[in-house]
């Protein structure tokens, strides 16, 4: 990865734990805005993660749920 592609990974990170810590998605938006103002590909590099870990995560979510539901479906008595 260029370093544009690393720091917008990093403070994507950064940006969605406190986000899950907070609910508050505008911080997303704010600093994309905020990114966008002095680096574009680093705005870009950070939209992107954004979308790639939220997509993972609810990807996850799924998996697990669908694993969860599977699992006791067997433990159900007939």
């Amino acid at each position: 990865m260029g370093l544009a592609e690393d720091i917008g990974d990093k403070l994507a990170i950064d940006v969605l734990k406190v986000v899950e810590r907070l609910g508050d998605e505008d911080l997303i938006i704010e600093i994309a805005k905020l990114l966008g103002t002095s680096s574009t590909p680093t705005e870009e590099a950070f939209r992107s993660s954004i979308r790639i870990r939220q997509a993972d995560a609810r990807a996850r979510a799924y998996l697990r749920d669908y694993l969860r539901k599977a699992l006791n479906k067997d433990k159900m008595p007939e």
